[in-house]
């Protein structure tokens, strides 16, 4: 048994094709698929079903995966340890960031990360949340930025900062009339959401459930991925939406005056860094949140007088 043997089972687990995963290990699909062949030859058994397309694990593959991807990562931790004793961090950092965060965060943050830290290869995907969880849980990714709590017993969350939610509002909305609102203002009919898959869809619908009483969500039909393109839909249709107080940043001052903050205590999210549990770069993990924090305004790296909104 191998190391490069548990890397070829691995990779064929998260492909599920021994074609695409050949590709990602840099070698011919016959040498990968007679890598694994030997391997089940010493082990006995079969580590997957061939006759299904895409290729799956067998019952006993699954469990022998699951401890070669344990393996693979303490093997890791050696490269770690040399790494950690050199003073300059280098290697890849691959991150998963959700749609919600990624465009009032990155923006702020690459340009001095790779100034402070040159020999690190920042690779970043912007994803949804169960794409990112999948993606941790297979050892894809090293790292992914999320709202939390995500409730995940095999993840661990590092809290970072607590992001305020408030209104953005059309001048037609009986919202715009009041210069701080609470969620039982809010006209459900009029709200516009981000479609399905989207963490902060949910946390906008629990505001919304806050009130006291609850009516059809209309236009909850609309289907879009993008906090901009809420924003250009209360500009140009009316209504109103909820966005992360970061989003504020870039609005223009006659944008500004349709922003309306909500009452204390305000309804936020738990922004974190999410790692499997036995992670590996610890030290360009915390460099990346330290990053984060620098940029991160002061009140929002506390959580008090906020009420948290789940997922």
């Amino acid at each position: 048994m191998t190391i490069t043997q548990l890397e070829y089972i691995v990779a064929v687990d998260t492909y599920r094709s021994f074609v695409t995963a050949a590709e990602k290990c840099f070698v011919t699909q016959p040498t990968l698929s007679m890598q694994i062949q030997k391997l089940e030859d010493t082990l006995g058994v079969k580590l997957f079903d061939r006759t299904k397309q895409p290729v799956i694990p067998t019952e006993i593959g699954i469990e022998v995966i699951s401890q070669a991807r344990v393996l693979l990562a303490e093997s890791e931790k050696i490269k770690e340890i040399i790494s950690d004793r050199q003073k300059e961090l280098s290697g890849e950092l691959k991150v998963g960031i959700i749609p919600t965060i990624a465009p009032y965060i990155l923006p702020k943050i690459i340009t001095s990360f790779i100034e402070k830290y040159p020999q690190v290869k920042l690779v970043v995907w912007e994803q949804t949340t169960e794409q990112i969880i999948q993606q941790l849980k297979m050892g894809m990714i090293d790292c992914g930025i999320l709202s939390t709590p995500l409730h995940e017993a095999s993840l661990t969350e590092i809290p970072v900062f607590y992001e305020n939610f408030v209104a953005y509002v059309s001048r037609d909305s009986n919202l715009f009339k009041k210069k701080s609102i609470q969620p039982d203002d809010i006209d459900v009919e009029e709200i516009w959401v981000l479609n399905e898959g989207h963490c902060m869809r949910e946390q906008v619908l629990n505001i919304c459930q806050r009130r006291k009483s609850t009516r059809g969500f209309q236009h909850f039909e609309y289907n879009t991925g993008s906090v901009e393109t809420l924003k250009r839909m209360v500009d140009q249709n009316n209504g109103a939406t909820i966005l992360p107080e970061l989003a504020l940043a870039d609005l223009t001052e006659k944008q500004l005056d349709r922003v309306r903050y909500f009452k204390s205590p305000e309804p936020a999210r738990e922004v974190s860094i999410v790692i499997p549990r036995n992670f590996l770069k610890r030290r360009m993990i915390e460099a990346l949140k330290n990053e984060i924090l620098d940029f991160i305004p002061k009140r929002l790296k506390t959580k008090k007088k906020k009420e948290i909104m789940d997922i």
